[in-house]
């Protein structure tokens, strides 16, 4: 069985082998989980001028020789006006995010202060600098605020709005297609005949992709038959970049996907030593025009679906968008159960954290059931044969990192 480490290695590789070379410019407002295709270069300081964090007085310090000063207020200045030069003796009232008049070298909050009729009443010694926010100490021009390859996540579009990048270039969003296979299969909302079983897979393996920031395009079920899946195959090859399929890449008679593909490209069918999760097969589809989609097929079981696309599909990709493929850094938490007879393979757990911020254990870890993964906020990353007794320290993998790196 190859490590999870080698097919990784394996797996970025094809997926750079398959990166995207189109690129596209976006709005900042639309850029929500969009790679970046450039840097992000501010061209103005952040903020543009000194400024109040609080609603107070703009004084100089040095007119306030001991508690209890008054000074006159010669001026108002509210967020977005432009104070005058502070004339000496004065204080000037002054809100959130104003700027700060010529000749202020200092702010007191409006809580230290009295108002005195045309006066305030300083009940504070002020110090030079204090509730200041000065020009650029969040952003200098010409600094690179954002860099290409990286996601673009909330936060990261308020940057980018707040340095006036109004659009920014971006990866092409790659096209995935999701393939069902299984006469037993129906979806929800039909009945449920003797021997079928709702098709749950699809919709988990969707909202991944979706999650993962790429775009879905649904083959639907395909007949079991070899020629319908060849020929759905080709039709997914023609306009996406990766093919994913769950179940159906066994040797059963009944189990067409694995010589299909090999017809029309080529598969590697791989065992990996990992729980949940084995089998896994890595290949391409040939394009009438000329080139490939990629393709990986997952194991058929609910949580060995989920699992496995979080470890090997979502990096894929990241790599085909200039992204580290790489797994996202495991904390270090807390065992708050006990796992007593480890596997021989390199398990993941279903595990959530708990108030004390240690992470409990789901108490059924089949790979069938899917409660499971609902359940859990995260991953506990398992050495193989590793016992873990209450106390120990574990590799907690967050669901969301594993998603959206």
């Amino acid at each position: 069985m190859l490590s999870l480490d080698e097919a990784l290695e394996r797996l970025a590789a094809a997926g750079r082998e398959h990166a995207l070379a189109g690129c596209e410019r976006v709005s900042t407002m639309a850029s929500l989980g969009r790679v970046l295709a450039a840097d992000v270069v501010s061209t103005l300081d952040v903020p543009p001028a000194d400024n109040t964090s609080m609603d107070g007085y703009a004084l100089r310090a040095a007119d306030v020789p001991e508690v209890g000063t008054r000074l006159p207020v010669s001026q108002r200045i509210p967020a977005g006006v432009v104070g005058r030069p502070l004339a000496v003796g004065t204080a000037a009232r002054i809100f959130t995010g104003a700027q700060i008049p010529p000749g202020a070298d200092a702010v007191v909050m409006q809580e230290q202060c009295e108002a005195d009729g045309d006066a305030v009443r300083v009940n504070a010694q002020p110090q030079v600098g204090q509730w200041i926010r000065r020009r650029g100490e969040d952003v200098r021009s010409g600094a690179t605020v954002l860099t290409r390859g990286s996601r673009l996540t909330p936060q990261a579009m308020g940057l980018a709005a707040s340095v006036g990048v109004a659009s920014v270039d971006v990866v092409a969003r790659p096209r995935v297609a999701v393939m069902s296979t299984g006469d037993e299969l129906v979806m929800p909302g039909e009945p449920l005949k003797p021997g079928a079983i709702y098709n749950s897979n699809r919709y988990t393996l969707r909202g991944l992709i979706e999650a993962a920031g790429a775009a879905v395009n649904d083959l639907g079920i395909v007949p079991d038959r070899l020629d319908a899946t060849r020929d759905a195959l080709r039709r997914a090859a023609e306009h996406n970049d990766l093919i994913v399929t769950s179940g159906g890449v066994s040797v059963g008679e009944e189990d067409h996907l694995r010589p299909a593909v090999a017809a029309e490209g080529s598969i590697e069918q791989w065992q990996i030593a990992i729980k949940p999760g084995k089998p896994l097969a890595l290949g391409q589809v040939r394009r009438a025009g000329g080139g490939a989609a990629l393709f990986v097929g997952l194991p058929g079981n609910p949580v060995s679906s989920f699992v496995t696309f979080l470890l090997c599909v979502a990096p894929v990709l990241r790599a085909m968008q200039g992204m580290p493929a790489s797994l996202p850094r495991a904390l270090p938490l807390r065992a708050a159960f006990v796992w007593p007879r480890p596997d021989k393979r390199r398990e993941f757990l279903r595990v959530r954290l708990n108030e004390a911020g240690d992470v409990e254990l789901f108490g059924n870890q089949s790979s069938g059931v899917l409660t499971s993964a609902v359940w859990a906020d995260g991953l506990v990353d398992n050495p193989p044969s590793q016992a873990i007794a209450r106390g120990d320290a574990v590799r907690f993998l967050p669901l969301a990192s594993l998603v959206g790196a």
